[in-house]
Parts: C-alpha cells; sequence; structure tokens
C-alpha cells in the first residue's frame, strides 16, 4: 500500500477550546485542524466532533485521540501511549478517544505493519511539545526559570520548593503561549521511558470483557433496517432473475430487489437485496430466494485445472524477472543439485466477526458510514464513486474490528450498505452469514514454485533457480492483488548465481492481502527448501543459514530510502531463538525441531518449533520459540499479543486451512470445512526481544511467515518426511 507519510517538519499549533483550554493539534500542509467543541464516542455510536491529538481542560480531564482503526492489533492503546510518555501524563487517567475518518489527521488505516512506524516520531514531538509548554506555563505562573521545574504524572514541579501544578490548572495559560521551534523541544531518552517498553492492558479490555458494544456487528440507529445482499456463487456471475415477489410477501421483508453493479471487483458485485425489520428475519428470506444466475466464464475453472495448468507451465520457460551470475551454468557444474516443487492453495481470512457496515442517507444527500474497515479512507472513495457522491458528502466512522488480517482492506460489504441505504432512503445494516463470507473473499493466492538449486563440493549453496507460477485476476499481464513476488526476495542477492521467472493463470478468483501478504506463503517455500539444501549438504539447518547470510552487512533497499537488510541482526535473533529453544539437544524418537526466519515490514524474526508425531501420525506441536528484532518495544504486552497471535495464526493455516475452487465457486462455506485452531491443538509461544535501537517497526505481520516452514521442517526432523505442499492436515505423517 502506498500511503503517503505525514510531513515530519508539520507543525504544531495550540488553539483555545471555548471555556479555557489547551488543544495541541498538527497542521497539515495547507489544511489545518482546528479545535473544535469536545464530544464524545459512547457506546450507542453517537458521532462525535473530530478532535486534535492532545486535549486538556481546566479540570484536569487528558484526553489522547487514537486516530486509526484498532483490528486487534493494540494501536489505540500503544499509540496514545507514546503521546503520554512525552507528555508527562498519568495514562491510568488519560481518555482515549477513537477518531473518526478526518484527513486532518494524517493517515488512518491499519494494514502493512505500519501505524508505529509511521506515527512514533510525531507522536512522540506532540506530546513533548505539549509537555514543554506546560513547563513554561509554570514558569511564568511561579516566575522561576524552567529550568528549574520537572514535569511528571500529569503535574509540573518545581524542584527547589516542592511546589506542584496541575496540567488541569495550567491549561488555560499554555493555550495563551507561542509554540516552541521543534527543534528546541527535547525529546526523552530511552532510559528515561516510564511508560513505554511496559506492560499496558489494552484500552477497551474492560468494554470486551463486559460485552459492551464495540463491534460493527453491535452498531444500531433509529429507524435501522436490516439487509443481505446475494452475489452469484461464481466469481464474476451477473443476475439475470429472481423469485422478488415471493421474497417480499415473507414475515420481516420490507423489500427485496436487484442491482446490477459491476463483475470486476472494482466496487458494487451484482446482486439481489432482501431487506427486513431484523437481521434473522433476513436470514430466512435468503432461503426461500431463488436465483437464476449468468455464470459467466468463471464456472468453468476449478482448483484442479490450476494444478495442472501450474504444471504444465513450470516445465516450460517463465518470463524473466530476475539474473544474477551464470545460474545455468553454475547448476551443471554443482557438486549436487536438488530440485523440489512446492505449493500453497488460496486461503480465507476467517475473520471471527462476518463481513457487516452500516449506512444512512443524510440531510445534504449523503451518506454517512459506521462500519468495522480497515481502511475508513478507502471506503469513503469506493462509496463516493459507486453512488457518484462528492467525498466530502461521504462520512465516515470505523469501530473496533472483530478480526480483519487485511480482508478489511477491501471494502465491498460498505459499499453493499452504502448502495442500500442510498436506494431506501433508510438506514440500513449489512450483514454476512459465515457462508457468504467464506465465498466471497479476497484470498490469500495460490502459488507453485519449480526449484532447483545447487551446493558445491564444500556444501555452500552457489546457484539457485525458481520458476514461479502465481495467479492473476482477469489478466495475465502481472500477477495478482498479493500474488506478485519482488525479484530481491530473499535468498536473492545472497546466492551469486541466481534466477527468477515468472509465469502467470488467470482466473475469476479475487485475491488480495493476508496477514503478512506474500511473506506468509514464500517464507514456507524457500526456508523449507534451505531445510532440505541443508540437510543435502550434511549440515546443520541452524549453521547452513547462519553460513548464508554471510557476513555482517546492510543490504540496500530496493526503492531508496527504505529500509536495508541488516545480516548482522537476522543472524542476532536466529542465534537468540536457537540458544532459548535449546538447539542441539538430543530429543526422543518421533520428536524434532525445526527453525526458520523472515524479513517482513522491516521486523526480523526467526522461529524454532518443536514438535512430536505418533507412530499413527497424530501431529502435536509443543512449543515455538521466537525471538524478534522490531526496534523498542511500545507495549510488552500488546507486543508478545501479536507474536502469540502471529505463530497461532500461521500454524492454524498451514496445518488445516485451504480454499478449493469447483465449477468457479468455493467449496468451502463454514467452519467445519475451514476449520481454525482449537485451544488444544495451540502451543506454547516463548517470546524473546532484541530491543535495538533502530526505528521501531510494526509487529502484527513479522511473526507469522517463519511459522509455517519452522513446523514443517521439525516435522522432517522427526519423520523423515518432507513436506512440500500445504496444508500439512492432507499428508500422512505416520512413520514407515
Amino acid at each position: 500500500m502506498k500511503t503517503p507519510l505525514m510531513d515530519r517538519r508539520s507543525f504544531l499549533k495550540v488553539s483555545s477550546l471555548a471555556g479555557g483550554g489547551f488543544v495541541l493539534s498538527y497542521v497539515l500542509g495547507p489544511v489545518e485542524l482546528l479545535a473544535q467543541p469536545a464530544g464524545a464516542l459512547d457506546n450507542t455510536a453517537r458521532s462525535f466532533t473530530p478532535n486534535p491529538f492532545i486535549r486538556i481542560t481546566p479540570d484536569g480531564l487528558i484526553t489522547i485521540i487514537a486516530k486509526n482503526p484498532e483490528i486487534g492489533q493494540g494501536v489505540k492503546t500503544s499509540l496514545p501511549m507514546i503521546v503520554a510518555e512525552e507528555l508527562e501524563a498519568d495514562f491510568a487517567k488519560v481518555i482515549i478517544e477513537q477518531a473518526p475518518l478526518n484527513p486532518q489527521l494524517g493517515p488512518q488505516f491499519a494494514g502493512g505493519s505500519l501505524s508505529t512506524p509511521m506515527n512514533y516520531d510525531l507522536l512522540r514531538k506532540a506530546g513533548a511539545t505539549a509537555r514543554t509548554m506546560l513547563v513554561e506555563a509554570a514558569a511564568q505562573t511561579w516566575g522561576v526559570p524552567a529550568g528549574e521545574l520537572v514535569a511528571e504524572h500529569g503535574t509540573v514541579v518545581h524542584r527547589a520548593t516542592g511546589r506542584r501544578l496541575t496540567y488541569g490548572e495550567l491549561a488555560t495559560k499554555a493555550a495563551t503561549l507561542p509554540v516552541p521551534d521543534e527543534n528546541s523541544i527535547r525529546l526523552k531518552e530511552p532510559d528515561e521511558f516510564k511508560l513505554l517498553g511496559s506492560r499496558v492492558g489494552g484500552t477497551d479490555n474492560p468494554a470486551i470483557v463486559t460485552g459492551q458494544p464495540l463491534f460493527g456487528l453491535d452498531q444500531k440507529v433509529p429507524g435501522m433496517r436490516y439487509a443481505i445482499y446475494q452475489k452469484c456463487p461464481v466469481f464474476g456471475g451477473k443476475v439475470v432473475s429472481a423469485n422478488l415477489d415471493r421474497v417480499k410477501a415473507l414475515p420481516g421483508v420490507t423489500d427485496a430487489f436487484v442491482l446490477a453493479g459491476t463483475t470486476d471487483y472494482s466496487g458494487l458485485l451484482p446482486g439481489v437485496a432482501i431487506i427486513a425489520d431484523s437481521t434473522w428475519a433476513a436470514f430466512k428470506a435468503q432461503r426461500e430466494l431463488r436465483v437464476t444466475w449468468d455464470e459467466g466464464a468463471g464456472a468453468g475453472q476449478s482448483s484442479a485445472a490450476f494444478e495442472a495448468q501450474a504444471a504444465a507451465l513450470g516445465a516450460t520457460a517463465g518470463t524473466l524477472l530476475k539474473e544474477d551470475g551464470a545460474p545455468a551454468a553454475a547448476l551443471a557444474g554443482a557438486a549436487r543439485v536438488v530440485a523440489a516443487s512446492y505449493s500453497y492453495p488460496y486461503l480465507h481470512h476467517a475473520t471471527l466477526e462476518p463481513m457487516n457496515a452500516l449506512a444512512w442517507p443524510t440531510a445534504d444527500g449523503g451518506i454517512e458510514i459506521l462500519a468495522p474497515t480497515q481502511t475508513p479512507q478507502g471506503a469513503q472513495d469506493l462509496v463516493a464513486q459507486t453512488l457518484g457522491l462528492a467525498k466530502e458528502k461521504v462520512k465516515v466512522r470505523f469501530t473496533r474490528i472483530g478480526g480483519g488480517f487485511g480482508r478489511r482492506l477491501s471494502n465491498d460489504y460498505v459499499v453493499e450498505a452504502a448502495a442500500l441505504a442510498q436506494k431506501t432512503g433508510a438506514p440500513v445494516k449489512v450483514t454476512w452469514t459465515r457462508e457468504e463470507d467464506t465465498r466471497h473473499g479476497f484470498y490469500r493466492p495460490a502459488g507453485w514454485h519449480f526449484l532447483q538449486a545447487g551446493l558445491d563440493a564444500g556444501g555452500a549453496l552457489v546457484a539457485w533457480h525458481d520458476h514461479f507460477v502465481t495467479v492473476a485476476l482477469h489478466s495475465t499481464k502481472e500477477a495478482g492483488r498479493g500474488a506478485g513476488m519482488s525479484p530481491l526476495e530473499f535468498p536473492s542477492r545472497f546466492v551469486p548465481n541466481f534466477r527468477l521467472e515468472q509465469s502467470i493463470i488467470t482466473t475469476n478468483i479475487p485475491t488480495g492481502p493476508l496477514r503478512a501478504p506474500g511473506s506468509n506463503a514464500l517464507a514456507f517455500v524457500f526456508q523449507s527448501f534451505l531445510d532440505e539444501l541443508a540437510h543435502a549438504a550434511g549440515q546443520d539447518p541452524l549453521a547452513f543459514r547462519l553460513a548464508l547470510l554471510g557476513a555482517d552487512r546492510q543490504i540496500a533497499p530496493p526503492k531508496p530510502p527504505g529500509t536495508p537488510w541488516d545480516t548482522k541482526r537476522m543472524k542476532d535473533v536466529l542465534r537468540l531463538a536457537a540458544e532459548k529453544s535449546g538447539w542441539g539437544r538430543k530429543l526422543p524418537r518421533g520428536s524434532g525441531k525445526g527453525v526458520a526466519f523472515h524479513f517482513s515490514h522491516r521486523g526480523y524474526v526467526a522461529e524454532v518449533a518443536e514438535v512430536s508425531v505418533a507412530a499413527d501420525g497424530t501431529l502435536k506441536v509443543h512449543r515455538v520459540t521466537v525471538a524478534c528484532d522490531v526496534g523498542p518495544i511500545i507495549n510488552r504486552s500488546g507486543a508478545e499479543n501479536q507474536v502469540q497471535g502471529a505463530v497461532l495464526d500461521g500454524l492454524g493455516a498451514a496445518w488445516l486451512q485451504e480454499i478449493t475452487v469447483e465449477h468457479g465457486r468455493v467449496a468451502q462455506g463454514n467452519f467445519d470445512q475451514y476449520p481454525l485452531l482449537r485451544i488444544g491443538d495451540a502451543p506454547q509461544v516463548d517470546v524473546h526481544f532484541i530491543e535495538s535501537k533502530h526505528p521501531p517497526t510494526g509487529l502484527g505481520e513479522p511473526a507469522l511467515p517463519p511459522l509455517p516452514p519452522a513446523v514443517c521442517n521439525a516435522i522432517f526432523a522427526a519423520t523423515g518426511k518432507r513436506l512440500r505442499r500445504l496444508p500439512i492436515s492432507k499428508h500422512d505423517l505416520r512413520r514407515a
């Protein structure tokens, strides 16, 4: 996702609230975020007035705005923590408010593990500037030099006399002061941090455990109607006819109609809407709905056909993406050549909260939306374009999200609610069934890799050839959304003779990013194949990887000034994971350990999985040891939660999950056919951080990619069976 970063030189402005107070806000380019009367987002989802990042009122209330969608990654807690640290606020007493979509707050989205790196410096400066001005307000109040004062826990203290003023008492005075030059603001040194790096519970935790209406499914507005919107089960199909009269006569149904939509997945899909006075009435009526579909060309597609096409393409020459050295000659002259084919299936996001959205017409002819979206800006753009509205006529507020993993980067469910609200002239809440959610996703793409590698007489990797077969939607020119691979993907630049080719299968299956897009599949292939090569070379898999990483160095990013690939940081996490896991210790028969690493979303992560396989083939994953270098940790509880969640997410997908296509439609419908990991199968996950001085990265995604290969490599160590195709559950693991 290419999202512009807020200009680091954005300056700060102080404005007065009605009735006095101190408000700190950013001025972003030509558009100023002005102070406005405060409001609140309460449990009935009433709207609130946009606020700047920090609000301090004379009665002592400190409010910090959470700008990005909360999807379980913890940013509603961690981003305000950054502000509070520099502000010297007592975080236990801070009020956190979720902002609506407001371009004056800068980019607001949840994706790419970018919330922390995009906002860390900006929010520190916001807090530090406010602290500096509060100290100056106290200095002027007491007539003493600011250097004699210190801010602590929401107060300013005069060291010499012990006098103390609260931020509330200083707010009105601070609002009259000029903003100091940005270069004069002193940020804390890391060893001065009191809050960052500590353990803080999620700000929404009490509301979650008491069942408060935080999520999209919980939202209600007066006069709301309930809807389902049924699309063709074959991707790319459209409506021919439907028994609308029969459906309209059913109990609780207020209307039913067809929308033409578009079949190219750029907006609203063709479908049949049922509007009812309850979700249950809409769902019951859907059972009686009979639609004749024009299924189009997609009806002939299937996973079996894709598999056969990939095999045929893999045996031919593909489009050259990158070549270093002379890979053909190096393979021909290698002491040993290893060839293998790896593949992975389409995957569904399987969010526990199915897709839903609420929309209603506004008096000015626009639409207001309340939805669990990862990209509120994208929702605004799509609705405006689809409904022919000016962007300013589309207001978007976003709720806490009950799982996204990249699925809610797409806003198809949001535009459905908006279109139905526009047509009916009333508030409409669209709710998908679990089956619709499973069968109308934007799937993690399937892929196939036809690999050859050459080892020299000493067991060093000297040649690598990958023919990558991927998928595209309605196009053979480039890989589909989430289906591509960078020519610089590891081990590119680490092997002297390297060749990457690509071939594309055209499908009607929409694809999109899933947690750690690209990396979640590629790490399985490359780290598993490296394990094969280590065993072929007669080397310890850990030592083989360390040797391949080579000397300590930083490899330039593909597009400066991006993040370089630092071999020392990767070797450090590998060694730490090995040490903490007891790598090299002898295990009983039927048990094994596997190691893998990956550089993903600027984070360095290595993992060691320990498994056992019983004589009957029953797999048990006992422990996963994770070592991460993602820079300084903001919220230790949140960081550990993200790593553990990524490991469990990756394990469930690698072990159990697969989306298959039959006659142009997804065969799976509910969790009986697309199972999630059960608690009894969850391993112990030990998390270790190397808190380097590098800039912080996100952590929602980097810990997932190493998990599938680490587990598969451990299975090989336990059984001697090499798994080159996911999911694991499709394999017979019984020992010979």
